[in-house]
């Protein structure tokens, strides 16, 4: 079954973001007031060591500068939390809920849910992580379930929505992992998805705009990017294979409303200009998405586009 897509009337320009991921080598401030002056609607802020660091002192004062310094610049957030060498200086991203002790990492997401909170964060976003080999799939998935759980504790207490995020090669790795996901946890209220539309095109059965339509009723944050398939690589837009308005139009017709946020974490080297290229790029495609007369596929699978 097929559905015309939205035409001008239908299709405004999304609300774009900027993952601070990708502004790495800036302060944080100074970060925030280049995608204000491009135009950005929002950030998708990293917590990180340099980017609002959870750890480190005075946390309830820096956040609210943080807060003061969005409501000066116009700019809507949301949550990220997917730091490297935050938790550990050693390994990546570790520990995760996977791992035999969670304990950093279940306090680093409640920590999260409660910056998310206080900053009036549209959605709070984390992921499962890669199960180590010392741990079979059963044990991993309950932990991931329990750990889940207590993410979901908090964030109903805060207020807060979570976007949980299917990566490549972790343990959630596509929608259907998180379909399983959800109702593993009994499908509350706050737990919608992340959706990074890169990823769809890596590893999705779907076209990508399908993508968007068979999550469109738990779609609370939309990450953004370019990307072949096979390839877990954020690319630049025009890069990789996707062909955007079709997807911006299909984010229009599922009634999105959330920031759709540009997630280039390997450009920071080059970021206001990345930056700038991004929201014309992605402008352009909106418009054309108004435009357009194709039509957006619904319910039916078929060959990944």
């Amino acid at each position: 079954m097929s559905v015309p897509a939205p035409r001008a009337a239908d299709a405004p320009t999304p609300r774009l973001g900027y993952g601070t991921n990708g502004f790495a080598n800036h302060r944080l401030n100074d970060a925030l007031a280049v995608l204000a002056d491009l135009g950005y609607d929002g950030v998708a802020l990293t917590l990180d060591h340099d980017h609002l660091d959870p750890f480190a002192p005075g946390l309830t004062r820096r956040v609210a500068a943080v807060g003061k310094r969005l409501s000066e610049l116009g700019l809507a957030v949301v949550i990220e939390t997917g730091a490297r060498y935050l938790l550990d200086p050693w390994q990546k991203h570790a520990p995760t809920l996977l791992h035999d002790d969670p304990t950093r990492r279940l306090e680093f997401l409640r920590r999260a849910v409660r910056i998310g909170a206080d900053l009036g964060a549209e959605a709070v976003s984390f992921w499962a992580g890669v199960r180590p080999e010392t741990v079979s799939p059963q044990c991993a998935w309950d932990r991931l379930v329990a750990g889940c759980a207590t993410v979901v504790d908090a964030a109903h207490t805060a207020g807060v929505t979570l976007g949980f995020e299917p990566e490549p090669g972790m343990l959630v790795q596509d929608i259907a992992d998180w379909r399983r996901l959800h109702a593993a946890l009994d499908r509350p209220a706050r737990f919608g998805i992340t959706l990074d539309i890169g990823h769809c095109r890596c590893l999705e059965p779907w076209p990508v705009p399908q993508c968007v339509a068979e999550v469109a009723d738990h779609l609370v944050n939309v990450q953004i990017d370019d990307m072949r398939r096979g390839v877990h690589e954020h690319l630049e837009f025009g890069v990789g294979e996707i062909d955007f308005p079709p997807v911006l139009a299909a984010l229009a017709q599922a009634g999105y409303q959330g920031l759709v946020a540009v997630e280039l974490p390997r450009d920071s080297h080059a970021a206001p200009a990345v930056a700038a290229r991004s929201i014309e790029f992605l402008r352009a495609a909106a418009a054309q998405a108004g435009r357009t007369e194709d039509e957006v596929p619904t319910g039916t699978p078929g060959v990944p586009a």
